[in-house]
């Protein structure tokens, strides 16, 4: 069979009845692979089949669809592998083999040449290093993902989704593109923020996916291998290897010539052909297959999930929570800007000296920061007519260094100063602060108005707004209007981890094939939520008395039910609450005031002409993307990074201070070495104690 050639077993063929076969079975996530082998190690039948979280139903119709082509009481063996192979193993009598040692058989048994083996199916992916001696097979080493799906074919299911396409157009059209920008492959929702701002820019979809098949070869270098040595060849199978966009982008990453790469025969079977194989070497006594168990199996009442609790109403959000107090009949008034640029949402507040609201505006950042930073200002001031004196103004967010040189704050600082100044100022009293945004997630622990303690979610976005949102349209219900009500009316929440975004998609198929109800669905989300907060975000830091939520996802009842309900604490959702980081940036400028006139160049931003070209910085190995936003007669502008190299200006940065850094390193490395004494030279790691206790250890062994 030549490189590339996929098999796929065909139904119309004619068909005999088999002497003897053996039976392999590879039960994934999201699939089911069935294969018949002849003694001899022909490969008789291949089946493939999504279980959409049914795979013992699946496996019973694969199962009964062999016959009369094969005679059941005629398979000599039968072995499984997989995530729900063991069931299936003690329900047949059947052997249970290892995914890791089944997927390297399969793979030696047709390409014995193969020395690294990249397997990539619905919700996992492996990378197995493989070796031959004395013509036997050797697993040298082998690593799989963690609890984060990114990289998997689950993720490219959603992008493709995502995009309005079937996963075969998805694969065909990335061999198109000639330009692939670089998009995050880390996480299906950053994922999706990215792929956003290209759609804004009027990218090609190709070239979109061309750099979601990058970013699933990134993922994999950077998350998987870990610095392991890619020997060629190299064998890429599971159904992932049907993406021709992939397949180049492995050869891109890895630099890879077109024979290095191999798609084995039967690649989407290979599990299933390794259970098999290794089933051979230790075969049953005295086996019979015979599908009644399974029949039994199925038909028993299924086990009733332990649910979770009912959640019960939290206080009604009314229209004082996002009221505005109006401007007197005349006069003009003093007032202090904020502005807080998300990832997600843009906000712009204008409060006055006794901290009222006279303005605020909530947009969606969409990929267009200036843009949205512009129509916000522009709302606003139509609001204010005029009538404002802004004294002061500030930026936070994530793009608080670009928003303030564009609008002319006067002061810039982080979102966690933001949140607590402002949740301070409503109740001197909060000791904690739970703020949920579009892709991030925040812990802030104050005492007496000082922030003691702090955490932000790391790289994976699932329990934030952009995860609940696209949850609840694959469930068909508007985030805003619908979900929270349909979560308080749940008598029986399921359960439903605090697992990937792409995890959770298999639980929410399960639980739907079992009948759950959608509101039992949606409040299970909401505990998820709640779950994945305190686990990966607060972690083991102590929850205080007074509590409050902020950020959008606070209007959300579901969740506020849900937190009261895990915490058993009275939650405490502000006025404003979608919009705290903007109001806390405004009472920043008002408190850190020192100059005359403020740098704030008006609401009218519109005639501002800028253009935007962008650029990769070669750094670090990370080669950010860096925009840079040209403004005439103005310096340049700089956002994209994952550091502040470009965004802090230098004149911003301290100057004529101590490296201490340096010199600690010149302390530690920089004087003469002692000529080498009679047993040669002697290295010391550089890590650890052994840096600590560095000069210790060079008189010491000097």
């Amino acid at each position: 069979m030549k490189t590339g050639e996929i098999n796929i077993h065909d139904s119309n063929r004619p068909r005999k009845v088999v002497d003897e076969f053996d039976l392999g079975m590879d039960v994934g996530s999201v699939s089911v692979n069935l294969v018949v082998m002849t003694p001899a190690g022909e490969v008789l039948r291949e089946e493939y089949r999504r279980h959409l979280g049914q795979p013992q139903s699946i496996a019973l119709e694969l199962l009964s669809s062999l016959e009369p082509e094969f005679s059941l009481r005629n398979c000599r063996l039968a072995g499984f592998t997989g995530l729900g192979g063991q069931a299936l193993a003690e329900v047949f009598g059947g052997t249970l083999v290892n995914e890791v040692i089944a997927q390297a058989r399969g793979t030696y048994h047709f390409r014995p040449e193969a020395r690294t083996i990249i397997d990539m199916g619905g919700e996992d992916a492996k990378l197995i290093l493989v070796g031959a001696e004395d013509g036997n097979l050797v697993i040298k080493d082998f690593a799989m993902n963690t609890m984060c799906a990114a990289g998997t074919g689950s993720f490219l299911d959603q992008q493709a989704h995502r995009l309005g396409y079937t996963i075969e157009e998805f694969c065909r059209l990335a061999l198109k593109s000639t330009t692939p920008p670089r998009i995050a492959g880390r996480c299906s929702v950053f994922a999706k923020t990215d792929m956003i701002h290209l759609q804004q820019g009027a990218t090609p979809d190709f070239e979109i996916i061309a750099g979601l098949c990058l970013a699933m070869a990134r993922n994999l270098k950077s998350n998987i291998s870990k610095g392991k040595i890619i020997h060629p060849p190299v064998a890429f199978q599971g159904g992932v290897a049907h993406n021709l966009g992939v397949r180049q982008a492995f050869r891109t990453i890895f630099g890879l010539k077109e024979a290095d790469l191999i798609i084995p025969p039967h690649f989407c079977a290979l599990g299933a052909i390794g259970a098999v194989l290794a089933t051979r070497e230790q075969p049953p006594a005295d086996f019979t297959l015979d599908l009644k168990p399974l029949r039994q199996y199925l038909a028993r009442e299924p086990e009733q999930a332990h649910r979770l609790p009912a959640l019960a109403p939290p206080a009604v959000l009314g229209p004082e929570s996002y009221a505005v107090i109006p401007l007197p009949p005349e006069g003009e008034v003093e007032g202090y800007l904020g502005v807080d640029v998300g990832s997600i949402s843009t906000n712009v507040v204008v409060i006055d000296a006794g901290m009222q609201v006279l303005a605020r505006e909530y947009l969606m950042t969409a990929g267009r920061p200036l843009e949205a930073i512009t129509e916000g200002l522009r709302r606003a001031g139509e609001k204010l007519q005029g009538r404002v004196r802004i004294r002061g103004a500030a930026t936070t967010g994530s793009g608080r260094y670009l928003t303030g040189d564009f609008i002319g704050a006067d002061v810039v600082r982080n979102e966690i100063t933001a949140q607590a100044t402002a949740a301070a100022a409503i109740n001197p009293q909060v000791d904690t602060i739970i703020e949920i945004g579009g892709q991030d997630s925040k812990f802030i622990s104050l005492r007496d108005g000082a922030i003691v303690d702090f955490m932000m979610n790391k790289v994976c976005a699932a329990g934030t707004g952009s995860y609940l949102e696209e949850q609840a349209e694959k469930l068909g219900i508007s985030i805003r209007e619908e979900f929270g009500e349909l979560a308080l009316a749940s008598q029986n929440p399921v359960r439903l981890g605090e697992r990937c975004t792409v995890f959770m998609e298999s639980d929410l198929v399960h639980h739907q094939q079992r009948g759950a109800a959608k509101q039992d669905l949606v409040a299970g989300l909401s505990y998820s939520i709640v779950q994945n907060y305190l686990n990966k975000v607060a972690e083991d830091r102590p929850i205080g008395d007074t509590v409050f939520y902020q950020g959008a996802t606070a209007a959300n009842r579901g969740i506020v039910a849900a937190f009261q309900q895990v915490l058993g604490k009275s939650i405490t959702v502000p006025p404003h609450h979608d919009v705290t980081g903007a109001i806390g940036a405004a009472l920043l400028a008002m408190r850190e005031q020192t100059w005359e006139t403020s740098r704030f160049k008006g609401f009218d931003l519109t005639h501002r002409e800028y253009h935007i070209k962008s650029f990769e910085c070669q750094g670090c190995p990370n080669t950010c993307e860096i925009r840079q936003v040209e403004i005439a007669g103005e310096k340049p502008l700089f956002y994209g990074g994952r550091c502040e190299k470009y965004e802090v200006a230098r004149e911003q940065q301290p100057i004529n201070l101590p490296d201490l850094v340096k010199e600690r390193e010149d302390l530690l490395y920089g004087s003469e070495i002692s000529p080498e004494g009679k047993r040669g030279p002697l290295g010391i790691p550089g890590t650890l104690f052994f840096q600590e206790l560095m000069p210790f250890f060079r008189s010491f062994f000097e």
